[in-house]
């Protein structure tokens, strides 16, 4: 991607991958396997000759030498460009990936702004790494727009023209504006390094409970799939049984996919992602089902889950529809849990300043500081103002932490027993 390319110019060509995996599907004949390892390999027992053509095979992992790539969507609405702003901020490194989606509610001019602001930054501009949606989604949460504009982002990630695209990346992470990080980009980056890249960290149980009556068996419509401006989904009087042809998951609407996986659910080769997403374009707040119901029905990924969203967050018990917004008070209880990433915030609370001073040490307006950043600190100077060796990294308390979380659920206790059951 071009330095300059900032905002995005890819949008009239994020269907293609969709398109192209409409027409695979009719093709395409495929064994899927198991992973019989403990933590598996995302490489493992894919051949290059079971695809029409070799473009469209499932790219392999990242050498187990090289540090991961990680690519951000992160997701905002109206009145979120600034939060948005401040949580890339805090996530920046020069190796990752970024999309901002600021969905359609939002004015065009908060995207014309952001898109202008980011490209007038120069480590920013320097690295080409970020993105801007100009043309963008309409986004509900109970609907299943979240899902598409997920989906979307993704096939972007994906997308390549004649080998001038993105660089190759290892796993995809969907945040929102009022999501914040706990940990320094140099502490994932190093500790992700460690593990095997088809790991897909995604919360998830088939006890659906309450949700079969409430959630699965009535059938809604999302205004946002057709509409313009926002209004709530709209209830059909008839109510459908659950389905058989695949198993039914639910859990957290954030997680961390692989690359392989990621690659599944646009090309579809076996035409199971397309079939629940259909299933799911009905449901109510599909965002906590969709990829979960994929990864544990297809037979090549259900044993490469962590049953974990990598996320600090406080639910009322029973769990609401949204959680507490955390505040101050609950900076310790972040601290503890291990987790890299935790959410709801307001935006510009105090908590957040208490972030980037006490654990990201990232000045005001300034990007978190990692071994990349070559510039110098005299007079109050940005010492990330400058783009130094990104493969550089500085790990520090929180590496320490996540690896702490990372060795716990990747135990024998918690990593099979916990899967896709």
């Amino acid at each position: 991607m071009k330095p300059s390319a900032v905002s995005a110019a890819v949008d009239r060509r994020w269907l293609l991958p969709l398109a192209v995996g409409s027409a695979l599907s009719l093709l395409l004949l495929v064994l899927l396997t198991t992973f019989p390892l403990p933590f598996p390999s995302s490489a493992a027992s894919r051949s290059p000759s079971l695809f029409v053509e070799h473009k469209l095979a499932p790219s392999p992992s990242s050498s187990s030498a090289s540090l991961p790539r990680l690519a951000f969507l992160i997701s905002g609405s109206a009145g979120d460009a600034g939060a948005l702003r401040r949580v890339l901020l805090a996530l920046y490194h020069p190796r990752n990936l970024y999309i901002l989606h600021l969905d359609a509610e939002a004015p065009d001019s908060d995207r014309a702004e952001l898109s202008a602001d980011l490209a007038s930054h120069p480590v920013i501009a320097a690295a080409g790494n970020v993105r801007v949606v100009d043309r963008a989604n309409l986004v509900t949460y109970r609907g299943p727009t979240m899902v598409a504009n997920t989906l979307h982002a993704a096939a972007a990630f994906l997308w390549t023209d004649a080998g001038k695209g993105d660089p190759e990346w290892d796993w995809f992470i969907n945040l929102s504006a009022s999501d914040y990080p706990l940990i320094t980009q140099d502490d994932l980056i190093h500790v992700f390094s460690k593990l095997p890249r088809g790991l897909n960290f995604i919360d998830h149980t088939s006890d659906i409970g309450w949700k079969e009556y409430q959630r699965a068996k009535p059938v809604i419509i999302d205004p946002g799939l057709y509409m313009k401006k926002k209004a709530d989904v709209f209830w059909i009087p008839q109510r459908r049984s659950v389905p058989t042809a695949f198993k039914l998951f639910t859990g957290s609407a954030w997680m961390t996919l692989s690359r392989p996986f990621v690659e599944y659910c646009i090309w579809g080769w076996d035409n199971l992602p397309r079939t629940v997403l259909m299933y799911y374009a009905n449901f109510i707040s599909s965002p906590e089902g969709y990829f979960h119901t994929v990864v544990c029905n297809a037979d090549e990924f259900k044993n490469t889950t962590v049953n974990h969203d990598l996320h600090y967050i406080s639910w009322d018990n029973p769990p609401k529809q949204h959680p507490h917004y955390l505040t101050v008070e609950d900076l310790d209880r972040m601290v503890a849990s291990d987790a890299p990433f935790a959410r709801k915030f307001h935006a510009d609370d105090l908590v957040l300043d208490k972030i980037d001073e006490e654990i990201l040490s990232r000045g005001p307006d300034m990007l978190t500081p990692g071994g990349w950043c070559a510039g110098t600190r005299e007079n109050g100077s940005d010492p990330c103002s400058v783009i130094g060796n990104t493969t550089l990294l500085r790990p520090g308390h929180g590496a320490v932490r996540l690896q702490r979380l990372m060795t716990s659920l990747l135990s024998e206790e918690k990593f099979r027993p916990r899967q896709c059951k």
